[in-house]
């Protein structure tokens, strides 16, 4: 969740962007969950030396813990193993250990041994890839920092995927204790589930948080699940029916209402409503995937990390209404007191004064996340609806609402994670998800 947050951030995280390879932890305390962390302090935790770039965050702990939490890189910048001050040991790359690769130049996997993002091993049998640098860790016990591949490239190897049960598509069948990743797509007793965020193997129908259903296997053509109903009305809800949300969304909070998303589109008679029908669809898809995105599926109406969110600097509502928080809500995760000004002026609202009217009316959260799709560049170039209906493709959405955080190989799984729901999403209303998804 979080994200005009996490784009208004930006310029801080980019000043912590470089990396370095290994850190002198000599002096360096322990991480502590929960702790009080401002900006710029240093810890250690599992090996690694991390310093906090949103203080707010750092001292939340659990998602937030470096380097364990699934949030932490929001929170904080790794500086490296802990150990000498010198670079990796160039045998981490290619060199060390006995190659087996296959037709590839994937070394086995040895402990201690430094490996950088991107590297693939080979462990028992199966490869894997450093999806975060690590100093070592054993690829099936640090889900984190290592995420199974099929093969080594160069090779040709596809021993640890499945091909079975995919419909045309490239979707394995759910294997209790297989480490998943956002993003990926399994088939369960016939149906197909994309997991929301990591987990070492959870049974789609059990664990909502991590799972949540989709209409096919993208790239399959199973339409086994998606709904023929057709919407009624004008503007959005000529294009999304309330059984097709109901389709997109079928473990949602009580709190996200069909009936207020229609309310709150009427303040934005443009939205789903401009260019010819395959664009209307487009942007409908577009904008109910980001906003899944953000909440676990419509499953959260607030922000884990209820911070403060108050920036100190004047707008013009004021600094900081005495005792209010600004922390992220609704399906945009709206943050910040400058956002719910701006936001509650366009709208006619108070935000500012009453910032919990976010998550306390349907109708206003929507509006919340409908102006800032229509009317707010973030950290892209143009406002989301401008990328839709201007033919710049759904890559470029994410891009506005997450920037290099997510988009210029910043984050490819959670920008995989968006392009799977937008596919299911434009199946089930019958479109076609056009050129450019990615960013």
């Amino acid at each position: 969740m979080m994200n005009i947050k996490k784009a208004l951030g930006l310029l801080a995280t980019m000043l912590f962007a470089g990396h370095v390879y290994a850190y002198n932890c000599s002096g360096v305390a322990q991480y502590s969950d929960g702790a009080s962390y401002s900006n710029g302090s240093i810890v250690q935790n599992l090996g690694v030396a991390y310093r906090c770039t949103v203080g707010g965050w750092c001292s939340v702990g659990g998602p937030y813990a470096p380097g364990a939490g699934w949030a932490w890189d929001n929170a904080w910048t790794s500086l490296g193993a802990c150990g000498s001050t010198g670079g990796p040991s160039s045998s981490s790359s290619s060199s060390s250990g006995n190659n087996n690769n296959n037709g590839g130049s994937c070394p086995n996997w040895t402990a201690g041994t430094y490996y950088n993002v991107g590297v693939v091993v080979r462990y028992n049998n199966a490869y894997y890839r450093a999806k975060n640098a690590n100093p070592g860790y054993d690829p099936v016990v640090s889900t984190w920092f290592w995420e199974p591949v099929a093969s080594c490239p160069g090779g040709t190897n596809s021993s640890s995927s499945s091909s079975s049960g995919n419909n045309g598509g490239s979707c394995p069948q759910w294997s209790a204790g297989t480490n998943y990743y956002a993003g990926n797509v399994v088939v369960f007793n016939g149906s197909y589930y994309m997991a929301e965020h990591d987990n070492p193997g959870y049974d789609p129908t059990i664990s909502t948080w991590f799972w949540e259903p989709v209409a096919a296997c993208p790239g399959g053509n199973n339409n086994s699940s998606s709904s023929s109903s057709t919407g009624t009305g004008s503007g959005f809800a000529a294009i999304v029916s309330e059984a097709q949300f109901n389709q997109m969304f079928p473990n949602r909070n009580s709190f996200y209402t069909y009936s207020g998303l229609v309310a709150a589109a009427n303040t934005f008679p443009a939205f789903a409503n401009t260019g010819d029908i395959q664009v209307r669809k487009r942007e409908a898809a577009a904008a109910l995937a980001n906003f899944s995105h953000e909440t676990g599926g419509l499953v959260y109406i607030n922000e884990i990390a209820q911070g403060e969110y108050c920036s100190g600097g004047a707008t013009p509502c004021g600094v900081c209404a005495p005792g209010k928080r600004y922390y992220g809500r609704g399906p945009i995760q709206l943050s910040w007191n400058y956002n719910y000004c701006t936001a509650g002026q366009a709208l006619g609202l108070d935000l500012w004064a009453n910032p919990d009217q976010v998550s306390q009316n349907p109708t206003t959260a929507w509006r919340t996340a409908l102006w800032f799709w229509m009317t707010q560049s973030g950290a892209g170039y143009r406002p989301a609806h401008s990328s839709i209906t201007g033919g710049y493709g759904f890559g470029e959405t994410i891009r506005t609402i997450n920037g290099s955080l997510e988009c210029n190989g910043g984050n490819p799984g959670q920008v995989q994670s968006r392009i799977n729901s937008y596919q299911s999403f434009i199946q089930i209303l019958g479109g076609t998800p056009g050129n450019n998804l990615g960013c």
